[in-house]
């Protein structure tokens, strides 16, 4: 697939099924051209997200322990080739892919095959599925909004077979906050990798916070900006190539090292002339904080423009927040 060659009916019809939840209703994948099409454009803008993820992940010194991967509703298979390729393929024996739609599958497992031909690929059947074999890593991408009540317990089923869970969402507030409610349902079997620093129930969904939630901003290429197929596709899709709001949730079974005190801005840093404002997320609960630019310039400049997961141990001086150092650097 060429940018000259993209399917825009069919991504036209994607990108309605995103926005409404249309897939609920059918499926989205009715040609190998929509697949090819999407997984070059929207597919990509997903893989941006996942890397910032990964990028996350290791930073917390976490990596997948499973050698199997289980990508579920994997569509054109963006979301777990990116995990393979990050991560490194010589981590993983097999990749099984399924989705409701046997022609995303099967076009998922001939791309993964070709970038990884040293991987066992299989397309798993619904009798695997609904079964009670044990999975290894699992991966779940951009879904949610698209799963029934009955298909998402169906999903809990899954994850609770899993050894991990990789799960990446749209940073919307009802996707995030549901995904959220998912979190806090299956704690109680893993431990929660990120985006959490605490194991605590997750302070976005206590009374008084319903206008909060739990998401992220991943940076795109800054080369696609002066890539003209790029900047045609952002005007013809009606999207912006800047933005790549994300939601996600890493959960294992392992026992994990403990890091006290660590913190977790959500969503982006507030820029004012005199201080820098943001959602802080703990241990102890959501906290809006106002950073002062007089005391501290250097960081909260860093604050703005780092494109780094913000994750930081603060310093405090009579409880005010002063400077902080980010977590994995020195």
């Amino acid at each position: 697939m060429t940018w000259t060659e993209l399917d825009w009916p069919a991504l036209d019809r994607l990108r309605d099924g995103f926005l409404h939840g249309g897939a609920a209703q059918g499926p989205y994948w009715q040609s190998e051209s929509a697949l090819a099409s999407y997984d070059l454009t929207y597919g990509q803008r997903i893989a941006w997200k996942w890397d910032h993820v990964v990028h996350e992940l290791r930073l917390r010194d976490w990596a997948p322990q499973a050698r199997t991967i289980l990508d579920w509703g994997c569509g054109s298979g963006i979301a777990s080739r990116r995990v393979i390729e990050e991560f490194g393929a010589d981590r993983f024996d097999s990749l099984h892919l399924w989705d409701h739609e046997p022609l995303a599958a099967d076009y998922a497992a001939r791309v993964a095959q070709a970038e990884f031909p040293q991987l066992n690929m299989t397309t798993v059947t619904p009798g695997f599925i609904h079964g009670d074999e044990p999975i290894g890593l699992l991966i779940i991408s951009h879904v949610l909004n698209e799963l029934s009540t009955e298909a998402l317990t169906a999903l809990r089923q899954v994850i609770e077979r899993s050894d991990a869970v990789l799960w990446v969402e749209p940073g919307t507030s009802d996707v995030s906050r549901s995904l959220g409610a998912v979190r806090d349902a299956v704690k109680e079997h893993f431990h929660v990798v990120a985006p959490c620093t605490h194991q605590q129930s997750c302070p976005v969904l206590a009374e008084g916070n319903e206008r909060d939630w739990c998401h992220f901003f991943a940076p795109p290429p800054a080369e696609i900006f002066a890539n003209p197929d790029w900047v045609k596709f952002g005007q013809r899709a009606g999207i912006d190539l800047r933005s790549l709001p994300y939601s996600f949730l890493a959960l294992d079974r392992r026992p994990l090292s403990t890091d006290a005190g660590l913190a977790r801005i959500l969503g982006r840093t507030h820029d004012f002339k005199p201080y820098v404002r943001f959602l802080n997320c703990d241990a102890t609960g959501l906290e809006f904080v106002t950073l002062s630019k007089r005391n501290n310039k250097a960081f909260a400049k860093e604050l703005t423009r780092t494109k780094r997961p913000l994750i930081y141990r603060w310093k405090r001086v009579e409880g005010v927040i002063t400077d902080g150092v980010a977590h994995g650097v020195d």
